[in-house]
C-alpha cells in the first residue's frame, strides 16, 4: 500500500480549510493520512479528521463543529490543537508567555465559553496529571492533564466537567491541546514519526 503524505499550505492570516493529499499513483484505500507538522513529528489521522490551518496553529477537528475555522476558544467545536512558538508567546493566561509549570494554555484575561456549551463560562484547575509522555520516538512531552469545570456565568454554578490535556514539546516548541478528550489521540502521538 501506497503511503500519501499531507501537503499543507498555509497562507498568511488566512484560514485554510481544505487540505491537499498528495503522492504518487492511485488513491489508497487507507482509512488513514498523514500530518506533517513544521519542525516536529508527522502523525497518521483517521482520515476523517479535517486539518485547518492559520499562522502558526493547526486545528483539527475530529466530529461535530459549526465553524471549524474559528478561534481557540471557538464552542462546540470537537478536535485539537496544534500550537506553535508565535502562539505561545500569549498563550499564558493573562496573555503571558505559555509555560506548562506556570498554568494551562489559556490565552485570554478573563472567562472563555466552556467547550461544550457557549453559555457557561469554563475554569481550569490545577494540574491532576504531570509527567512526559512520547511523541514518537525519543522525543518525551511535558504532559498535563488540567481539571475543567464548566459554570453559569452569573454566580459560578457548576454545570458539568472536562478535561484539558497538553503535551508540549519545548525544543521544537510544539503544543498539543486536547478538550474532547479526542479517542485515539494519546496513540496517535505515541506512534508519531520524525524526519531523520
Amino acid at each position: 500500500m501506497m503511503r500519501k503524505l499531507i501537503s499543507l499550505a498555509a497562507v498568511a492570516g488566512a484560514v485554510i480549510g481544505a487540505v491537499a493529499v498528495t503522492g504518487a499513483g492511485s488513491a489508497s484505500a487507507s482509512s488513514t493520512t498523514f500530518l506533517r507538522l513544521p519542525g516536529g513529528p508527522t502523525l497518521e489521522i483517521p482520515r476523517a479528521w479535517r486539518v485547518h490551518r492559520s499562522a502558526d496553529q493547526v486545528h483539527v477537528v475530529t466530529g461535530a463543529c459549526a465553524k471549524p475555522t474559528g478561534h481557540y476558544f471557538e464552542p462546540g467545536c470537537r478536535g485539537f490543537w496544534v500550537m506553535g512558538a508565535k502562539t505561545l508567546k500569549t498563550g499564558g493566561e493573562g496573555f503571558r508567555r505559555y509555560n506548562p509549570v506556570n498554568g494551562p494554555f489559556y490565552p485570554a484575561v478573563d472567562v472563555a465559553p466552556c467547550p461544550a456549551n457557549p453559555k457557561l463560562g469554563h475554569v481550569l484547575g490545577k494540574a491532576i496529571a504531570v509527567g512526559y509522555r512520547n511523541i514518537g520516538q525519543g522525543h518525551k512531552a511535558h504532559y498535563r492533564v488540567w481539571p475543567g469545570r464548566c459554570v453559569t456565568y452569573d454566580d459560578a454554578t457548576e454545570k458539568s466537567t472536562f478535561t484539558q490535556r497538553e503535551w508540549y514539546l519545548p525544543k521544537e516548541r510544539l503544543l498539543i491541546v486536547d478538550q474532547w478528550a479526542t479517542p485515539g489521540l494519546a496513540t496517535v502521538l505515541k506512534n508519531a514519526t520524525w524526519a531523520s
